[in-house]
């Protein structure tokens, strides 16, 4: 995948999250009610989540304030989630965050070299018609997303591929490259 040089890789992920948005928002609005997750659902943000380094450096640099000033939460939960459950970093959240809870769709390779689609939702939106019968249009496939991400952050750090645990950027060692 081929990344514009003429760009920082900072505008390159911020574009892409903006992107991610649209699409987001757009399948959020196919889906209706279906979507439950609203502010304050927490049930997808866990503790141990990683990132890119390029992701992990545009929330350095959109938070830098609070990670030298504030805690991360409890283990076992995200470390930016808020007392209410809302994310701190929420205009710079990493890709991960910002598809959380849609309906996806991604394909395997079976033994026999037939390959499997398979489908899944959030717990918390899976009440309604079974996805199974959803046209594709209302999924998140897997692949083509990560795949420019994937190409951001090796253009980033020249195929080292790093990643740095969301908890880790509290510190002040933490290293991104």
């Amino acid at each position: 995948m081929k990344i514009n040089n003429s760009q920082s890789a900072l505008e390159q992920i911020q574009q892409f999250h903006q992107e991610v948005d649209r699409f987001a928002s757009e399948l959020r609005g196919k889906l209706g009610n279906r979507i439950r997750c609203r502010l304050g659902c927490s049930e997808c943000c866990v503790d141990d989540l990683t990132v890119f380094t390029i992701e992990a450096l545009c929330i350095k640099s959109e938070f830098a304030k609070l990670l030298e000033t504030e805690s991360p939460a409890s283990e076992g939960a995200c470390a930016f989630l808020d007392e209410a459950g809302a994310c701190r970093i929420y205009s710079a959240r990493p890709y991960v965050c910002r598809t959380q809870g849609l309906p996806i769709r991604w394909f395997d390779e079976m033994e026999s070299g037939q390959i499997a689609e398979y489908r899944d939702i959030c717990p918390v939106n899976d009440e309604g018609p079974p996805i199974e019968g959803f046209e594709e249009k209302l999924f998140l496939t897997i692949g083509p997303f990560e795949d420019r991400l994937r190409a951001i952050q090796s253009a980033f750090d020249h195929d080292k591929m790093k990643r740095v645990r969301l908890r880790d950027l509290f510190e002040a060692n933490c290293i991104l490259f």
